[in-house]
């Protein structure tokens, strides 16, 4: 019986690890993809843009975290850089939505908190959530650099317009997504640190 359990839970756990490795292992074959958003994000923040995140349900923690992320770096002297997160503010949420619908929630703060300098950056789980989605087009709208954290198929999202970068976590399964996405913005982080700790690199004359 106990090594019918052991065998049972071993396979159980094999198919869970394998259905989060073929996503991470898709991620990394968009490595252009990723490093584009990147220099693009490096570029923003050196020109005194701003990180506008934002995100419905679990994608809203999400949101909340890569602001912490930029603002707080927990990598002791690494640059603080701005951003913000559109989900923290309950009556500002409730109010929108309210009187504009759920799907304006986003879209009305980006019109009198961003910039064109700045950076939008939408999170959703199977790339459908129209509130992103019209979040990223109002973004492109004034003129943002926009970038979705997307699962599954990248729904409208990815295949919008609106978005200059999908990032797509290719799993139907909502907590690999989450899981994925949390490795995606972890690398954003990362790598736009490593062009600010290159000399020269975002200069006018590079960039340009």
């Amino acid at each position: 019986m106990r090594q019918r359990l052991s065998e049972t839970l071993q396979a159980a756990a094999a198919d869970a690890l394998e259905q989060r490795v073929k996503p991470v292992e898709a991620l990394a074959g968009d490595a252009e993809q990723v490093a584009a958003a990147c220099h693009a994000m490096a570029i923003r923040f050196h020109r005194g843009g701003k990180l506008v995140c934002f995100g419905s349900g679990g994608p809203s923690t999400d949101a909340q975290h890569i602001a912490v992320e930029f603002v707080h770096p927990v990598i002791v002297g690494k640059r603080a850089l701005p951003a913000i997160s559109l989900t923290g503010d309950v009556a500002t949420l409730t109010s929108i939505a309210s009187r504009e619908g759920y799907a304006e929630v986003y879209a009305h703060q980006l019109r009198y908190l961003a910039a064109p300098e700045d950076i939008a950056l939408g999170v959703s789980v199977d790339g459908n959530d129209p509130a992103v989605l019209r979040g990223l087009e109002a973004a492109a709208e004034l003129g943002m650099l926009t970038i979705a954290l997307v699962g599954g198929d990248g729904g409208g999202t990815a295949g919008s317009a609106a978005v200059h970068h999908a990032l797509v976590a290719r799993s139907d399964d909502p907590l690999v997504v989450k899981e994925v996405h949390v490795t995606a913005y972890h690398v954003l982080w990362e790598l736009v640190h490593v062009l600010f700790e290159q000399p020269g690199v975002l200069d006018p004359e590079v960039i340009r």
